[in-house]
């Protein structure tokens, strides 16, 4: 029984590691390639040399296309391990063919130094294994064309996928090549996180991952687990139970000053626009105010701190209403919608707040309170401790 036991163990981790990518995401994998080797072919078809040679496609560029379409955002499949990793590899495939005569030390050779170099380079990238071997295996192609087989078929190769890849992911919906943070972002601690970049980094060595998943990817795996998190601690309860109820409204003629007194008033974040009636119209952030005085600072040449001053100046008449500073698209949620659905709307760097609106008014919706993302974060901080760490 015990034996048993240790197989049906070991057979478990035999299992396939990845889940399944979904019927439109394998469609689109699929088509990418088949299309990319297409077009490949018919790029490299008349490059002088490769064809006299019978190596205008070779078999890694297959390899490397499925990488590219299939796991776009693999640190393998970036712009800079595939170029330079098969560009490496096909070198050292050259090198191997000038300097080494037996086959059976040629081809280990090649492919370990391909290895050393494209970890050294940072350019790792399965591929140019597969190019060291071709290359060492076929020395009669490698003396015809010597270090011209880095250029093409191999360089010229991976480029024309490189260049296929990016409009491709972007008509699909996807992001090719993978977006890298911002200088403020490279040395510092991600601002969605209590940890640093290279804590990171630190976490996918010991754990045997940085060849297999970036930096940033991690960092957005991580936010969005904890975004799913929060949503399950707010099920069950309503949007009723956070937002704010007292609320200071403006009306949709307001003058500009009329509106920037309130902000300074009661330091709001937002504020709700209504029409006569008192219907909801839209509402207008504080941001809404600043592009408002930079506007104005264009158009007079004047500086900022003096627009904004003569811009706001209790009294002035200018032309601009609270109906010209509002944004009606904000997204509304009703009374008894889920917390949880606050998320993500809230997560969104423009949506500092959301309208809560009841639909059973008599003259139609009717705006009864504002969740803003401190109404939110209140109310994580009441869930009692078990239900936030998931116990009964």
């Amino acid at each position: 029984m015990q034996i048993g036991e240790r197989v049906a163990g070991a057979l478990r981790h035999l299992r396939p590691a990845a889940s399944f990518a979904g019927g439109r995401e394998t469609l689109r994998a699929t088509l990418a390639v088949a299309l990319a080797l297409a077009l490949l072919e018919l790029l490299l078809r008349p490059v002088r040399g490769t064809g006299e040679a019978g190596l205008f496609l070779i078999p890694p560029l297959a390899a490397s296309s499925v990488i590219l379409f299939a796991v776009p955002n693999s640190p393998m499949a970036q712009p800079w391990p595939a170029l330079l990793g098969n560009c490496l590899s096909a070198a050292v495939a050259v090198a191997s063919v000038l300097w080494i005569d037996d086959p059976a030390l040629r081809v280990p050779v090649a492919a370990a130094s391909a290895l050393l170099l494209m970890h050294l380079a940072r350019a790792l990238h399965p591929p140019g294994g597969a190019v060291a071997v071709l290359g060492a295996l076929n020395p009669e192609i490698i003396q015809k064309l010597g270090f011209g087989f880095v250029l093409a078929p191999v360089g010229l190769g991976t480029l024309c996928l490189i260049l296929l890849a990016i409009p491709f992911a972007r008509l699909t919906g996807r992001y090719y090549p993978f977006r890298q943070p911002e200088a403020r972002q490279a040395k510092g601690a991600d601002d969605r996180l209590a940890v640093s970049r290279d804590e990171l980094a630190a976490l996918l060595q010991e754990f045997r991952q940085s060849t297999n998943i970036g930096v940033e990817d991690l960092a957005r795996l991580i936010v969005a687990t904890e975004r799913l998190a929060a949503q399950h601690q707010a099920e069950g309860i309503p949007v009723a139970e956070v937002m704010s109820r007292d609320l200071v409204t403006v009306r949709q003629d307001a003058r500009l000053s009329e509106v920037a007194g309130l902000f300074r008033q009661h330091g709001f974040t937002s504020l709700p626009v209504l029409d006569d009636q008192g219907r909801y119209l839209g509402l207008i952030f504080q941001i809404h105010l600043i592009r408002s005085a930079e506007d104005l600072a264009r158009a007079t040449q004047g500086g900022f701190v003096a627009a904004m001053a003569r811009r706001l100046a209790p009294g002035r008449e200018d032309g601009l209403r609270a109906a010209d500073l509002m944004d009606a698209s904000v997204p509304h949620l009703a009374p008894d919608a889920p917390a949880s659905a606050l998320m993500p709307l809230l997560a969104r760097g423009h949506c500092d707040a959301i309208p809560v609106l009841d639909d059973r008014g008599p003259d139609g919706p009717v705006l009864v309170g504002v969740v803003t993302r401190t109404d939110l974060v209140s109310l994580l901080a009441r869930l009692p401790a078990s239900r936030a760490t998931g116990g009964s």
